[in-house]
């Protein structure tokens, strides 16, 4: 098992990981377009399970550094700072499109030995050999301006035109990620995978969620009440899936 903490606060989150106190932490990977804030909602600690949210560069508070490119680039650069964290029993919890990066991050820390999770929970998102079903990549530039001003009022925040448009700088290097993203063929991890399907998500097809099944040997799947929107306040189903594995 890897040891020891890092006190210099690092661009990779909000707010440093603290070098004691809970007993386990969860990794949190944003939905594209978004950011680290998009956990803001989320306290601090989730049962025994400090709440990391991980903040990708070229968005919010690191929007003027280039954007990460490609998810298997975001993974492999998520590596160093992720490893002096790895010293306690983890978890990573990616949200939508966010669930991409952290299976290539999980299969990034299988090849060089690293500490594994001890699951991997994908929320509203289908197994990679489908991730380029996502409707939001057939959309055009003003469909997407509409789907960005959507995902901030259901945060109850009203979009003004400026924010608007400095999201889209974001969204649109995301998408083009996304679109990139290609594993035609399953490839397992070592660890268990939870998979959480949205009630109300007329977007993902249950057979798309069943294919997650292929990408490790434990795999459970979990429905739960409501949107894809509601995870940012987290509903009792979901906070006990983030800490059912402690």
């Amino acid at each position: 098992m890897t040891s020891g903490t890092t006190s210099t606060r690092s661009p990779w989150f909000l707010r440093p990981p603290a070098p004691s106190g809970p007993a386990a932490r969860i990794f949190c990977f944003p939905r594209s377009g978004t950011g680290a804030s998009a956990f803001s909602a989320w306290p601090a600690a989730i049962g025994e399970a400090e709440v990391c949210p991980i903040q990708f560069p070229g968005r919010e508070n690191r929007l003027a550094e280039p954007h990460y490119g490609t998810y298997e680039e975001l993974a492999d650069r998520l590596v160093e700072p992720l490893t002096p964290l790895l010293d306690r029993p983890f978890a990573f919890f990616g949200h939508c499109a966010g669930a991409m990066p952290a299976f290539e991050t999980v299969l990034r820390l299988a090849e060089r030995s690293l500490p594994l999770p001890s699951c991997l929970i994908v929320s509203g998102q289908p197994a990679p050999r489908h991730a380029g079903s996502d409707r939001m990549l057939a959309m055009s530039e003003a469909e997407l301006r509409a789907e960005l001003e959507a995902v901030v009022r259901g945060r109850g925040i009203e979009p003004r035109p400026d924010m608007i448009d400095l999201g889209m700088l974001t969204l649109r290097g995301d998408v083009a990620a996304a679109r990139a993203y290609r594993r035609d063929e399953p490839v397992a991890v070592g660890c268990p995978i939870v998979v959480l399907q949205w009630r109300d998500d007329p977007d993902v097809s249950t057979d798309h969620i069943q294919e997650w099944r292929r990408y490790a040997d434990s795999v459970e799947i979990r429905v739960v009440d409501g949107g894809r929107q509601d995870f940012a306040t987290p509903p009792e189903e979901l906070s006990k899936a983030l800490v059912g594995w402690i």
